[in-house]
């Protein structure tokens, strides 16, 4: 990827964007790995277990760079609300999803969280959405409902609860990232709070799925342990890492846009790892749909 520099702008970081790159590609390549999960462990105790040994992992990192883990007094009320939302909503609402949709369903609809996030921006932060915005988002979601909606009324109402749910963890991220903007968390380094939100987020999950589902460790298979494997060093760790790596060397929007990948890497992968059927109506709604959230995150 290349960039023409313009007057009185840098161009952007290349070690950033490869660090955006890495933390796309892991974050997509996760949904196929998740489904394929799900067939030998529950949502839940996956998701949430996976979750907390990825805090710990993380927690390690930002002692190994110096970065201490004390959590301020006066935000640790403002950290729970916000860890429960963004990570805690996300986890437990999109591993539930999965159950009703395919991975690349579940993938998609993660697009939808900038819309989210522009719309509580609205009555949280006093950011107004500007038309030319309120248009594209509006034609973001008329994508995702099209790519949802691509079976046909009888298999929307199969997919519902699925559909419930990811929309569910959409909104409680978009509302998190809101509320950590307005709660000012970033006075902590950025690695510490990102292995607290995990830590407060999925401890309950973990523990909730371990007495409802009561998983059995004999059940993984050993595809099913490197994917657990894959879930907590890559998707919780070297992943979050390499975000706050690229928040430290490009600017946000650039960031945001760049996590548009997501989606894509997600889509591709379970077409190739689960086979799940790729049609060009797909293609093109998700193409319409990309495009439309990066017009959002540009106006």
């Amino acid at each position: 990827m290349t960039s023409v520099p313009t007057a009185g702008r840098a161009p952007p970081s290349s070690l950033g964007l490869a660090f955006l790159v890495v933390a796309s590609t892991g974050w997509g390549l996760n949904f196929p790995i998740m489904k394929f999960l799900l067939t030998e462990w529950p949502p839940l105790a996956s998701r949430g277990l996976c979750g907390v040994i990825g805090a710990i992992a993380l927690g390690l990192v930002a002692l190994a760079r110096g970065q201490r883990l004390t959590v301020p007094r006066g935000i640790r009320l403002r950290l729970a609300v916000v860890s429960t939302l963004s990570i805690g909503g996300w986890v437990a609402c999109m591993g539930m999803a999965l159950i009703w949709l395919r991975a690349s369903e579940a993938a998609v609809l993660g697009i939808s969280i900038p819309v989210w996030v522009a719309l509580m921006a609205w009555p949280v932060l006093g950011e107004r959405v500007s038309l030319p915005r309120a248009l594209a988002l509006a034609v973001a979601l008329a994508g995702i409902a099209a790519l949802i909606g691509g079976g046909g009324l009888d298999a929307s109402l199969v997919k519902l609860p699925g559909i419930l749910f990811a929309l569910a963890g959409a909104v409680c991220t978009g509302l998190g990232t809101v509320l950590t903007k307005h709660f000012k968390l970033a006075v902590m380094p950025p690695l510490s709070l990102a292995a607290w939100q995990l830590a407060i987020g999925c401890v309950p999950i973990a523990i909730a799925g371990v007495l409802i589902e009561q998983p059995q460790l004999a059940a993984l298979s050993s595809l099913g342990w490197a994917s657990m494997t894959y879930m907590m060093l890559i998707q919780f760790c070297l992943c979050y890492v390499c975000w706050f790596a690229a928040l430290e060397r490009l600017p946000a929007a650039t960031a945001s846009i760049g996590t548009l990948l997501v989606p894509v890497v997600g889509v591709l992968a379970a077409a190739a790892m689960l086979r799940e059927p790729l049609s060009a109506s797909d293609i093109a709604a998700m193409l319409v749909t990309l495009a439309a959230v990066a017009v959002a995150l540009r106006t």
